[in-house]
């Protein structure tokens, strides 16, 4: 849409202000909201947003350690140039005359900055659609729900939290009929904010949602799971609910997944490759994922606590393995119908930056079926297969990803040595924090 045409729907909306939002390296929305005077101006021209978004950590605590091409003290944290992406037009459904829009930030060139997690799912796109293929992903995410505020949350120093329900009862019609204001709201709410699900169902664990958002191209599909996180924590916030998308927040709970499918169709969009020449292509595909995974781990699995989720027998993966609609495996192939015949990555937790897990997935199958790699037998138990194992921390994986050729390649130089130095600072931080487990194990007895 042209700058003239938004004005025209916001005006047909009677749209009053706007937000604007970005998302860093860790997932999180950051932005602010304006007039629609001020957004009137930046529609034509941009505006200017501070880059410091790229120079903190999810707790706003400044890196000390990212390189100096970001952003840092030496710079001042200037603002860089933003760019309003128009096509990201959204009404906000729960708050009156309000529409939200995407920007990008962009360097002094006017090309979106290279450690922008959008930019950098964008960049792999450009190259999937150079190989001819158009590519489509959807997300899918478990979440646990609790009765709490952000006060509670800091009283209660996130222990011994309210669940929204007790016991285990995955699937559960009774369960969610019993919150049904707020599992319609998260319907309604987040169709009418262009964040369409197609089905939400209870998990395993006590207050555990899942919800399956319906496929699209890959930017848009991105945008929709970034938005999905912060949407569904402002709309189950009006029913006095805090959801969280923490990979695993009880050792004696499952971890939360945040799966990723994924199919290649031509460039018309009108063909799933996936589906033709006996699944050719997707086989070399799937053949790139298993290789590459160790090298791309890291983007998958972004933080510490995402690591606690890889337990064999917890319904989530510990080895570089592929299967059959086979739910113990890394890679999940589904040979469906011409439509539906996709790939799910299931090594990915509910934490993943959904544009640095979707750009991860697609370089990998890309680069498989550019080698044409061949795919090894399926496996049917992946706990007791003879496969490489996933790195057990972020250190091991981030020191993977640091070193890995392949990375470079196709992620760039710039974002690897950024996206590896933020790792690096996150591994710092926890191992300077004293846990409840060294607590109880050794302040009595010691």
């Amino acid at each position: 849409m042209t700058p003239t045409e938004v004005l025209e729907l916001l005006d047909r909306h009677h749209i009053e202000r706007v937000k604007l939002g970005v998302f860093d390296i860790d997932g999180l929305l950051r932005g602010k909201q304006i007039s629609r005077a001020k957004f009137q101006s930046a529609a034509a021209s941009g505006l200017g947003f501070c880059d410091v978004i790229f120079g903190w950590d999810i707790n706003d605590a400044l890196y000390e350690n990212v390189p100096v091409t970001v952003t840092g003290w030496h710079s001042g944290y200037p603002d860089a140039s933003a760019r309003i992406d128009l096509a990201t037009f959204r009404l906000i459904p729960w708050e009156s005359a309000t529409a939200f829009f995407l920007i990008d930030l962009c360097d002094p060139s006017g090309a979106p900055l290279e450690v922008a997690p959008r930019a950098v799912l964008q960049r792999v796109i450009a190259q999937a659609r150079g190989q001819g293929f158009e590519p489509f992903c959807a997300s899918e995410y478990e979440f646990f729900c609790f009765r709490e505020t952000p006060a509670s949350l800091r009283e209660k120093n996130h222990r011994n939290l309210a669940p929204l329900s007790p016991g285990m009862f995955g699937y559960s019609v009774l369960r969610a009929s019993q919150h049904s204001p707020m599992v319609l709201d998260l319907f309604d709410q987040l169709t009418a904010f262009n964040v369409p699900i197609e089905g939400i169902h209870t998990e395993t664990g006590p207050g555990v949602y899942e919800a399956a958002i319906q496929v699209d191209s890959a930017l848009a599909a991105a945008d929709k799971a970034a938005l999905f996180k912060t949407a569904t924590k402002e709309i189950c916030a009006r029913h006095g609910v805090i959801p969280t998308f923490m990979a695993k927040v009880s050792a004696e709970l499952p971890g939360s997944g945040g799966h990723i499918h994924q199919s290649l169709w031509d460039n018309a969009s009108q063909t799933n490759l996936f589906h033709q020449d006996d699944h050719r292509l997707m086989r070399h595909y799937i053949a790139g994922l298993l290789e590459h995974l160790p090298d791309i781990q890291a983007l998958l699995c972004p933080t510490i606590n995402s690591y606690r989720r890889l337990v064999a027998g917890a319904w989530a993966p510990v080895n570089a393995t592929w299967g059959m609609d086979n739910r113990t495996a890394a890679v999940r192939a589904i040979p469906g119908s011409a439509k539906s015949t996709r790939v799910e990555m299931r090594v990915c937790g509910a934490d993943v930056n959904p544009y640095l897990g979707m750009a991860a997935c697609l370089a990998a199958g890309l680069d498989g079926i550019a080698r044409e790699l061949p795919l090894a037998l399926p496996t049917h138990n992946a706990y007791q297969a003879n496969a490489p194992s996933l790195a057990t921390n972020l250190r091991q994986a981030n020191e993977r990803f640091r070193h890995s050729d392949f990375a470079r390649r196709a992620f760039g130089e710039a974002f690897v040595n950024h996206f590896a130095a933020t790792r690096d600072w996150e591994w710092r931080q926890f191992e300077r924090a004293v846990t409840d487990w060294e607590l109880a194990r050794y302040l009595e007895a010691i």
